[in-house]
């Protein structure tokens, strides 16, 4: 009699499992919109949203692909399959036919998660939108999760930056608010020489484009100023998710997450002095810089005069790009350090005159009271020639 073989278990989940796998699935799909931000064409931004829509599909959940663009590179189409995809529609424009994505099919559909690829394009003349983050937000409204792509240069914001870099302006922006409401930025990074090999395989373009491609916009240079842009967006969004976990949860100290330098600013001369050596100090660790003027209670009091040369520093700060504040407050050590903490500020850089014995013994210098009330940010005293 021969032996019986030992039965296979079930490989076929149960109802059950596939349910707490779809539990699953929507949890991680539940930040509504997913951005997958690059730093130039072709780093693959595309590739990796079509992936992730494959893994939701396979977890159950339904979703579509809204609009992509393969541009017949061979590893989009790859990337694409068997995705169900929502027809182009077409739209009558100046005697040719354009094809634009079709939100209302979209929204007819109505699949828990969509892949809408080039957020920042323009719609044809007619379409529902003028602009198709306009048309990611209709969707968002509408209760479903979207993924998105963007190239860093078409962030508002960093548009004249990018012209200066690449000499190229871009039309085709996206406001920096609705980068900023994400919830959530996946930096699809690739290195400058990566993908201008990628480009001279011609798997970006065809080879016939490809030098000049690399010549004009590709040039190494262009590529890692680009990369540097999008690697500090992406910081800046992360340290703003900080901050607002900092604050739901009653967090006082601070997070040096992104060695942002405060610089505490006087109506007196010496405080360019300060935002000087405050810029130099942010611009080395590539944070931001805030200028901050604490008003005390004997500030109602000012002269004109000061109040007009406390203007003048202030339109100095914003000159060097620094983001003002103006907070009031008993004393300025205290003042300063609750904007270091809202702000999470890793850097204070003061002033400190120096004084006669008496003046020592008669009063505590901001630099003393911000040693003796802080441990957790580094306190920076600059010596000046007035009392800053």
């Amino acid at each position: 009699m021969s032996e019986q073989e030992p039965s296979l278990p079930n490989k076929t989940p149960s109802e059950d499992e596939l349910q707490r796998r779809r539990r699953e699935a929507a949890d991680e799909a539940a930040p509504h919109h997913r951005i997958y931000l690059g730093m130039a064409p072709g780093v693959g931004k595309t590739v990796a949203a079509l992936h992730e829509l494959h893994r939701l599909r396979s977890s159950g959940l339904h979703v579509i692909v809204g609009y992509v663009e393969t541009y017949n590179r061979a590893g989009t189409v790859e990337a694409l399959g068997n995705l169900e995809t929502v027809p182009r529609r077409r739209i009558p424009y100046k005697g040719v036919i354009l094809e634009e994505m079709d939100l209302d099919e979209i929204l007819l559909r109505h699949p828990e998660v969509v892949m809408v690829d080039e957020l920042a394009h323009s719609n044809v003349p007619g379409s529902r939108h003028p602009k198709r983050w306009q048309d990611v937000q209709t969707i968002l409204d509408d209760g479903v999760s979207v993924m998105s792509t963007l190239n860093i240069q078409h962030v508002e914001s960093l548009a004249d930056i990018v012209a200066a870099i690449t000499g190229v302006e871009v039309h085709e922006r996206v406001p920096d608010e609705v980068v900023e409401e994400a919830d959530d930025i996946e930096l699809v990074d690739l290195s400058p020489r990566a993908l201008r090999q990628r480009i001279e395989r011609g798997e970006v373009y065809p080879r016939e484009r490809a030098s000049e491609a690399l010549r004009r916009y590709f040039r190494e240079g262009n590529l890692s100023a680009l990369r540097e842009l999008a690697l500090r967006k992406l910081s800046t969004e992360v340290e703003r998710e900080l901050e607002s976990y900092m604050r739901a949860h009653a967090v006082q100290t601070v997070w040096p997450a992104g060695e942002r330098v405060m610089v505490g600013i006087t109506d007196q001369h010496s405080a360019q002095h300060l935002l000087r050596r405050g810029w130099r100090m942010a611009s080395r660790n590539n944070a931001d810089l805030l200028a901050v003027f604490v008003e005390t209670p004997d500030w109602i009091s000012a002269s004109p005069e000061r109040r007009q040369a406390l203007e003048e520093n202030m339109r100095f700060a914003d000159d060097l790009g620094a983001k003002l504040e103006r907070v009031q407050a008993d004393g300025v050590a205290e003042g300063l350090l609750r904007v270091a903490h809202d702000q999470n500020v890793a850097h204070i850089v003061i002033g400190h005159a120096h004084r006669g014995r008496l003046q020592e013994l008669l009063r505590t210098s901001v630099a003393d009271n911000l040693l003796r009330l802080t441990s957790d940010v580094d306190i920076h005293v600059v010596a000046t020639h007035e009392h800053a």
